[in-house]
């Protein structure tokens, strides 16, 4: 047999149309079985694997060893959509069974509350890994990038020795060159306040908890949790579908915080921008960042006129269509655009672009021209 029939039989299935007059064995055809499980399309998808928890972990333990960590979980997610698995992933075996990612966990929380309590430490288990992961990768950066754009815009113009930025201030001087000294006389120094105020900058977290938001949901819960532990930030999450929840006394463990989340249900963006204006005490040192698509069930008309007083008096008000990895999301394009329209960017972001939006934020660049410069599409504004 051939590499590239081979292949062409793996790709193709082996149904009777496939042209390629190869069958399979050993390792590939244990392989294509599971394969068949999952997308052979004649047979019922919700009973390709059985309804027994015990063949599903086994079929879970199969794809592990067969394919890469990315391919598995691609097929974790068409299993769920396809097979029915979620029902199934409330027994604790089949939660031993899975490889922990994202989106599973944005699953594990739409079915918070149908979690039996003999699985709950499991799912609480399959959670923790997924969030200490993310934290390893993204806590370092978000660290750096917003605790030096903090640093940075505290700047004085009168520092002392120690704290001067020789770089900076070289640069603002290079028209005091003094060419037969071969040196620059600054007539202004610039450095670094020796100290950040005990809060310098209050950052809002407002999360729009609807079934579809879910990854960016839990990127959102760890970015909160990496926020909180810098000492000048003071950071708050807020989360909400047609009520709101406020989150704050969890965005030290984003286990809990995520727990705290129900997601599902209708939007009401405006109620919680309602909520998150009266907890603002310095609107010109805070960030407020609105994850949501910004399909609205509320009051649309009012939740535009508050993101627009959110603005007039100071906010820094950024919209994130999505946090995740995804790419493009489905969103409200009318209520982006009019976003926009009030200077308000409106964008998908990924989590490892996260830290630096947010170091420009904190430095209230304009967030717009920062995208921009990173070649992230914004909605556009109405015409």
């Amino acid at each position: 047999m051939s590499e590239r029939l081979r292949r062409w039989r793996m790709m193709l299935g082996g149904q009777d149309a496939d042209g390629t007059g190869v069958s399979l064995s050993g390792a590939d055809a244990r392989r294509d079985a599971t394969l068949e499980a999952l997308y052979d399309k004649e047979k019922d998808r919700r009973g390709g694997l059985g309804g027994s928890s015990p063949r599903v972990a086994r079929w879970l333990g199969d794809i592990r060893g067969y394919f890469p960590s990315s391919v598995v979980q691609v097929m974790q997610r068409d299993a769920m959509e396809r097979l029915g698995l979620r029902q199934l992933l409330l027994e604790p075996e089949m939660l031993e069974s899975v490889q922990p990612d994202v989106h599973l966990v944005g699953t594990l929380l739409s079915l918070n509350r149908a979690i039996p309590e003999r699985s709950r430490d499991t799912a609480r288990a399959v959670v923790r890994k997924v969030v200490e992961d993310l934290e390893k990768r993204l806590a370092q950066p978000t660290r750096q990038a917003v605790g030096g754009a903090l640093h940075r815009a505290n700047r004085t113009n009168r520092p002392r020795h120690g704290d001067i930025d020789w770089n900076r201030t070289i640069l603002a001087n290079l028209k005091h060159y003094q060419p037969e000294q071969r040196t620059v006389v600054p007539e202004r120094l610039v450095g670094f306040g020796r100290r950040l105020p005990s809060v310098s900058r209050q950052i809002v977290l407002c999360l729009d908890q609807s079934g579809s938001m879910a990854a960016s949901v839990v990127y959102a819960s760890v970015f909160g949790a990496v926020l909180a532990s810098i000492r000048s930030l003071r950071t708050q999450v807020i989360a909400f579908d047609t009520a709101v929840a406020d989150l704050t006394e969890s965005v030290s463990d984003p286990v809990e915080l995520l727990f705290g989340v129900q997601l599902g249900g209708g939007t009401d963006i405006n109620a919680a921008l309602a909520y998150c204006q009266n907890r603002i005490d310095a609107p010109r040192d805070t960030v407020l960042v609105l994850i949501s698509d910004l399909f609205e069930g509320g009051d649309e008309k009012e939740m535009l006129q508050r993101a627009q007083a959110l603005k007039a008096d100071g906010v820094q008000v950024v919209c994130l269509l999505t946090l995740s990895d995804d790419g493009a999301p489905a969103y409200d394009h009318e209520n982006a655009a009019a976003l926009a329209a009030l200077g308000i960017p409106a964008f998908a972001c990924t989590p490892d672009r996260f830290p630096d939006l947010m170091a420009a934020a904190v430095q209230r660049q304009d967030v717009a021209t920062w995208a921009a410069a990173n070649d992230i599409p914004t909605a556009a504004a109405e015409d």
